[in-house]
């Protein structure tokens, strides 16, 4: 069985899931690209950076439902359907290689972290998908730790696929802004930067990072690309989207260990 590649990707705007543009067809690109390479996934195993919980949690859900979690936005949106089947097997290798870090939790469903991109990556809705919660009482060690648990599932045929956002500070949003402001064009450069050089440490420690304090003033949507790093077990990046938007986002996203 072919070992699959880890994706993470940034979501930003729920309105993504609507969009046909370049970053839209990038994100669909990076889904043929991994079907034709090495096949369809067994299953995809999402951390979305909306699913931000005390402790970890995973889903065992037979048909996972998919959540609207967000607000005020054209009905359009909502009339969006990505109507994928859960995995058992999967849930139970994520609770068998966590252990005692890991409880079930069937409460959630699928969210607008996910489902914005992979209605994009993998239009079919044909990969069953878990999602696996952000863990809001560890640190970023804790997630890259996570992460390197989890790598084993790439070997078995899983996808293992963060949602969030290099850059995400959601209050000082423009709406008129297509681009980055200054402060989200240097934080985004020194993360891509040191993705891209293998400098893990960098990344873990971002704090140390430039105008860290602006571009993730809150963890939950930075903590997914850690979370990646882990279970890329130290295999090299490429990097797509590598762009800002509305000034205080940024959509980069990196897959890991493509041959």
């Amino acid at each position: 069985m072919n070992k699959m590649p880890v994706v993470f990707s940034g979501h930003g705007d729920p309105m993504i899931a609507l969009h046909r543009d370049a970053l839209t067809e990038e994100i669909g690109r990076t889904g043929e690209r991994i079907l034709k390479e090495y096949g369809r996934p067994q299953a995809i195993l999402s951390v979305s950076a909306h699913w931000y919980t005390r402790g970890t949690f995973v889903q065992t859900a037979e048909n996972p439902r998919q959540i609207y979690d967000m607000y005020g936005f054209p009905e359009e949106l909502y009339q969006v359907r990505y109507p994928v089947s859960g995995c058992e097997k999967l849930s139970d290798r994520v609770l068998a290689l966590l252990g005692s870090r890991v409880a079930v939790n069937d409460e959630w469903g699928i969210d607008h972290g996910t489902w914005s991109i992979l209605v994009h990556m993998f239009p079919k809705a044909d990969i069953p998908v878990v999602q696996l919660s952000v863990d809001s009482t560890g640190t970023a060690a804790d997630a890259l730790e996570i992460g390197r648990k989890l790598a084993a599932l790439r070997e078995e045929g899983y996808l293992i696929f963060g949602s969030g956002n290099v850059v995400h500070n959601l209050r000082l949003v423009d709406w008129d802004n297509p681009g980055g402001t200054g402060q989200a064009e240097a934080f985004n450069r020194y993360i891509a930067d040191a993705v891209l050089a293998g400098e893990t440490d960098k990344v873990v420690n971002y704090e140390s990072g430039p105008e860290a304090a602006y571009a993730v003033p809150t963890p939950e949507h930075f903590l997914p690309l850690i979370y990646c790093l882990g279970a890329a077990d130290g295999d090299s990046a490429r990097i797509f989207n590598n762009v800002c938007s509305l000034g205080s986002m940024a959509m980069t996203g990196f897959v890991f260990g493509e041959r």
